[in-house]
């Protein structure tokens, strides 16, 4: 069911709901598959008979309708898949994050000084991670090989000891061939420890030399707990996955949390550029 915090300005909506939102603020018919969405949204009090929506919900639609920024997150861990995101409109930002298991994703104003703090909230960005020493910074081997790793961790789940996990992991890496020595014993660590693997990417608008375009930027983290942050070199963010093969170059760097919360600031357009991509989503403006 969906639901609402009036005092802090969030939702807790499905796609269904979101679909059905906008459709009633675009002033379109909502189609019959959408009725039971529909009905909920009106027993929770966020339209009314007529399909009129709350007062409340005007800034998020309003944002979610006509976005002058997107930015998406898509996160990966022994939970599954999970997507977050952001979209920054002319007067409004709106952030929304989904739970484990859950169909629905929490939709909240953001205020726009404090994006940054909140992406970091969202990566979970710790300030001084007790990243253990290891002897070497620097990982490259293949998409493949990494593959063969993770694959234990998407197969196991949690149901074995960690020390059999590890060895399963060392296992399928070494199989894989690539790794060996340090290096291999290094990743194995690595995707042990793995809390997440995340990327965000930024999109809008943009103008040069009288002519229109899109700006898009982003990179792509591993969350190795104890063994600190690891930013993915290559493949770099944003690239097309139809573009990625199991013998493509994989390279991981071990970072701290300071040059994570500079690459999240990036991934922001200046004031100027932002004016131009909210100004650019205005109706009749495409």
């Amino acid at each position: 069911m969906p639901s609402f915090d009036i005092s802090r300005s969030r939702f807790r909506l499905a796609d269904a709901h979101m679909v059905v939102l906008s459709e009633l603020a675009a002033g379109d018919e909502v189609p019959d598959e959408f009725a039971a969405a529909r009905k909920e949204l009106l027993e929770c009090g966020l339209i009314d008979e007529d399909g009129k929506l709350s007062a409340a919900l005007l800034p998020l639609m309003k944002t979610t309708l006509a976005p002058g920024v997107v930015i998406s997150l898509e996160a990966a861990g022994r939970q599954g898949k999970l997507h977050h995101g952001m979209l920054i409109g002319e007067e409004h930002a709106v952030a929304h994050e989904t739970w484990p298991g859950g169909t629905e994703a929490e939709y909240s104003c953001v205020e726009p000084k404090t994006l940054v703090w909140k992406l970091a909230e969202m990566v979970n960005l710790q300030q001084s991670p007790a990243g253990r020493n290891t002897a070497l910074s620097v990982v490259e081997t293949t998409i493949g090989t990494v593959e063969a790793g993770l694959a234990v961790l998407e197969g196991e789940r949690l149901v074995r000891s960690a020390d059999d996990e590890r060895e399963m992991i060392g296992r399928a890496l070494a199989t894989g061939g690539g790794l060996g020595g340090p290096e291999l014993t290094l990743v194995t660590d690595l995707i042990s420890e793995l809390r997440s693997s995340w990327r965000l990417t930024s999109a809008w608008r943009t103008h040069h030399e009288g002519q229109g375009g899109t700006e898009t930027r982003g990179f792509a983290v591993w969350d190795c707990g104890p063994l600190g942050y690891w930013l993915r070199e290559s493949p770099a963010e944003p690239v097309p996955a139809e573009r990625i093969t199991l013998t493509s170059a994989f390279r991981l760097v071990c970072v701290d949390a300071r040059t994570i919360w500079t690459r999240i600031t990036d991934l922001l357009p200046d004031q100027g550029e932002l004016r131009y991509a909210a100004a650019a989503r205005r109706p009749g403006r495409g």
